[in-house]
């Protein structure tokens, strides 16, 4: 390996550690935070804790590695960049291609071991996470009860709306289905309002006391005839104690390992295996499903014995030609006919009713078992393609560091993801294929990597879009301070080609002997266009207030802000459209990220509002134009429209400065 591979490698090996350690610290927390409310209080030991911990980390592994390689490639080539390091390589006839060679050979290793560790730690990983809860849930009754679903302990299905507590102890909205040892089904419910869970650590009793609620129980007579009313019994309680018994519970071990048939637990021989009994048994389902309705059909007794037709009206071997078929028959065969295609089409969609969600269920379920096996090919095409996309964009921006690499990086990551959960999510309902679900977000990035790669490989920039910028920035730069006729004109562009001293000589003469200000003007205006700092104009003979130096700085500091301002307006905007868009869409919790982030972007609009109009006065404040301050109930009006009023202060404040400047420089 030469010195300059072993350069780059070793360079983007620390930084690619180093970032990898900070998103997993992060990425854990997170984690820990999800499940903390199953973790904290339980009496749960330092070993546990730590499996529980463990088994979580390989799960992250598809989202932590991808966005380290990202931002990672984007430091590291951005530093080399800044630092001039690919100007040195260039002059010495290294393109980039050959810089990256290193690195790729790398990547793609890494994306290889990707794949293994995908089809072999990660399921691991899920079998020992879901079961290790599982038994935590066993062990600990409490931690079973999760909001808004049915959980079993012993022999009741408990279900509750809302749990609180320092140990989740208190319930509200309270359903429990009992079950019996002597028949199967739900046949007793208690419903409650409130419930509070009550035990003790050396009891194998959990205690569970119910507040204004009812009980109903079905009651089933071994004589069938009794039981066409249907009887129960219904009773109400102020206070209701409910025992159940966790002997058998507590003799659970954490280690068990009883439950392995997950899609996220398998690997890919494993999966192969069960997409096609998945594959098959929906293929039996359907042909079951065809032959209930055959059967249920009734056809079979519409047959020759059953039902003839009418001799006088038709000969048996003619075709008939009628409009109405019923019409062979007499009027007893007609009502039979049609009761019988009535209660066939009753029947018919009956059980297409009760088949439909089981049918999707079940084809969902096999979509799942087809984006797990396609997601661990993809994660190794994604490193690989996510590198491309990095480190040829790290050269274009030449920035290092964790700044503006660390906001690219991030956007990009979140776009791919997005992209790869609402495809996923997509193709889990079945909308299209559940392989363009699981490739869709890899296969957005891929052209860009391209694009990318080939731009920074010929010395361009990211974009070159000069057609559409050059009549925007003439659009919303600050119109010409000076009117100048065609004469003026002419002088303006003649005097273009004077120095800087030659400027300051021609201002100076038009004080000195005070005649027509317009050649000052114009010198003046010609001068302020070359950028040059006030300070700079001042030691070179010009005498300039020092306020107007300071308030050209704070000119800069306004336009900055109302830019940022801007900017935070519109992302603002477009979020909240989009949030309707997808709330319209049924992605209702997609729509509540979204408007949620477009609060936060409204929050910095707000912040960065009050700063600008800050800023605006103090530099009105400091060419002693006080009046022109912003008036805050002006200011409250106008923040709907702000585009608008940002154009037209940004054009004002730039005049305004340019007159004091004309006014006051001698």
């Amino acid at each position: 390996m030469k010195i300059l591979d072993r350069y780059i490698l070793i360079t983007f090996l620390r930084t690619f550690f180093s970032v990898f350690i900070i998103f997993m610290f992060i990425f854990i927390l997170q984690g820990v935070w999800l499940y903390i409310a199953e973790l904290a209080g339980k009496d749960l030991d330092v070993v546990v804790t730590a499996k529980f911990i463990l088994y979580y980390m390989p799960k992250l592994i598809p989202l932590v590695v991808p966005l380290t390689i990202l931002l990672s490639s984007i430091m590291v080539f951005g530093n080399f960049a800044e630092n001039y390091e690919f100007a040195a390589m260039k002059s010495t006839g290294i393109s980039l291609q050959r810089a990256m060679r290193s690195l790729s050979v790398f990547i793609v290793a890494l994306g290889i071991a990707s794949f293994f560790f995908a089809n072999n730690v990660i399921p691991w990983g899920e079998y020992n996470f879901y079961n290790l809860r599982r038994n935590i849930a066993k062990v600990k009754p409490a931690l079973a009860i999760a909001e808004g679903q049915f959980n079993e302990i012993g022999d009741i299905n408990i279900k509750v709306d809302r749990k609180y507590g320092d140990r989740g102890q208190f319930l509200e909205g309270v359903i429990i289905h009992q079950k019996s040892d002597s028949r199967t089904g739900n046949y007793t419910v208690i419903v409650s309002e409130k419930g509070e869970l009550k035990s003790s650590p050396d009891s194998n009793i959990l205690q569970l006391e119910l507040i204004n609620g009812n009980y109903y129980e079905e009651i089933v007579n071994k004589d069938a005839r009794k039981n066409v009313n249907k009887p129960h019994v219904k009773s109400y309680f102020d206070n209701y104690i409910f025992n159940v018994d966790l002997e058998i519970l507590n003799t659970d071990d954490l280690d068990q390992k009883n439950h392995s048939d997950r899609y996220n637990m398998l690997n890919v021989s494993q999966l192969n295996k069960t997409i096609d009994s998945l594959e098959n048994k929906r293929a039996t389902d359907y042909q079951d499903l065809s032959k209930t309705l055959y059967n249920r059909s009734t056809y079979s007794t519409l047959n020759s014995k059953n039902l003839n037709t009418n001799k006088d009206t038709v000969k048996v071997d003619s075709i008939f030609k009628g409009k109405n078929i019923l019409d062979l028959y007499s009027n007893n065969q007609k009502i039979q006919i049609l009761n019988l295609a009535i209660n066939s089409s009753n029947s018919t969609r009956q059980i297409l009713d009760s088949n439909k969600k089981n049918l999707e269920k079940k084809d969902i379920l096999l979509n799942k078992h087809i984006i797990a096996l396609q997601d661990k090919f993809v994660l190794a095409f994604a490193c690989i393609i996510l590198f491309f996309v990095g480190a040829p964009l790290g050269a274009l921006i030449r920035k290092g560091g964790l700044g503006l690499p660390m906001v690219v990086a991030i956007v990009l990551f979140l776009t791919y993801h997005f992209f790869g959960i609402f495809s996923k999510n997509s193709a889990e309902k079945g909308s299209f294929s559940p392989i363009i679900g699981a490739w869709l977000s890899t296969g957005v990035m891929l052209p860009l990597s391209i694009y990318l790669t080939t731009r920074a490989t010929n010395d361009k920039g990211v974009f070159q879009f000069d057609a559409i910028t050059v009549p925007l920035k003439r659009l919303f730069s600050s119109k010409n301070k000076l009117q100048l006729s065609e004469s003026d004109t002419k002088t303006y562009n003649y005097y273009k080609r004077y120095s800087v001293e030659e400027l300051i000589a021609v201002i100076k003469k038009q004080d000195d002997f005070d005649l027509d200000k317009k050649p000052k003007e114009i010198a003046l205006h010609n001068l302020l266009g070359r950028k040059i700092p006030l300070e700079d104009l001042k030691t070179q003979g010009l005498d300039i207030d020092d306020k107007l130096i300071k308030a050209r700085v704070l000119l800069k500091d306004y336009k900055d802000y109302s830019k940022t301002s801007l900017v935070s307006y519109c992302v603002g905007a477009l979020l909240f459209g989009l949030h309707f868009i997808l709330k319209n869409n049924k992605f209702l919790e997609t729509a509540d990220a979204v408007f949620n982030l477009s609060i936060i972007a409204f929050i910095f609009f707000a912040i960065y509002v009050v700063v600008h109009a800050f800023v605006y006065s103090k530099f009105y404040k400091t060419i002693n134009q006080k009046r022109k301050r912003i008036n805050p109930l002006l200011l409250l009006l106008s923040l709907p429209v702000y585009p608008i009023k940002y154009i037209y202060l940004r054009n004002k404040i730039s005049q305004d400065f340019y007159l004091s400047c004309v006014q006051n420089i001698k």
